[in-house]
């Protein structure tokens, strides 16, 4: 799995509050399970939190931990 890494323009935004990402502490994601598409920026972790939560992008996605067992995932 091969990806292109280069730098955002100077005036992108936030997937989640639009406001431009170089003002804050930037954050670039992809989703790697999908061909590696697209990065999508967030300013900070708390963009990026917020953006998870409402979309419910960890539903599923988690292992089950059942404390008392050996094996977890």
């Amino acid at each position: 799995m091969s990806t292109t890494v280069s730098t955002p323009k100077a005036d992108e935004t936030c997937a989640y509050c639009e406001s431009r990402i170089f003002d804050h502490d930037p954050i670039c994601v992809r989703d790697c399970d999908d061909d590696c598409g697209s990065p999508a920026y967030f300013c900070n972790y708390a963009c990026l939190s917020a953006y998870i939560d409402e979309n419910d992008l960890t539903t599923g996605n988690a292992c089950e931990w059942t404390p008392g067992e050996s094996d977890c995932c």
